[in-house]
């Protein structure tokens, strides 16, 4: 299949956060692919301000680059044994539009986080948080990238043989999804 459309979202906004980097390792591990990153850059979502002036110009796009993905990569970093504020407010606004984007969607969960797990927590409240949208997540190998400061060398490759081949399996395997 050519021109697949490779989509990521990071839950930091930080543009040098480890999980941006991970999904540039992803992406690198893919091949070729036409890759987006997602803004996630959205307000706060509000049910008074959406019954008022409806969905806001900055999610609808959003929305349209899940539906119009081939796949969809998830990069997650851990706050308080959680995901993101960014990460869940994207996906209760995406949750609010026309149809459901998220459906049968090849879907892979990444995460990179400073402390010991990886952030198998966020990982597990993400799927939690994703299941009544019914995407395709694919079960492994987890990629849990755990301490980032040691992780990553000067050009944002991952140095860690190991985590190198567990994200180069999971994203063969979500290449394969694709044409499922």
């Amino acid at each position: 299949m050519s021109n697949i459309k490779l989509l990521g979202l990071s839950g930091s906004l930080r543009q040098g956060s480890f999980n941006r980097m991970l999904l540039r390792e992803g992406v690198r591990l893919f091949g070729d692919a036409d890759y987006t990153e997602a803004n996630v850059k959205l307000p706060l979502y509000d049910g008074d301000e959406e019954d008022a002036t409806g969905i806001p110009p900055a999610v609808q796009p959003l929305a349209d680059q899940i539906a119009a993905a081939d796949a969809v990569m998830i990069a997650t970093p851990e706050y308080n044994s959680g995901i993101s504020g960014v990460l869940k407010n994207a996906l209760d606004w995406v949750s609010r539009t026309d149809g459901n984007p998220w459906k049968d969607k090849p879907l892979a969960i990444l995460s990179a986080t400073a402390g010991r797990t990886g952030g198998a927590r966020t990982q597990t409240m993400l799927r939690w948080c994703l299941t009544p949208f019914r995407p395709r997540i694919l079960q492994g190998p987890e990629i849990l990238v755990a301490q980032t400061a040691d992780q990553f060398d000067e050009n944002g490759r991952l140095i860690n043989a190991s985590n190198e081949k567990a994200l180069r399996i999971l994203m063969t395997a979500l290449r394969a999804e694709i044409g499922r």
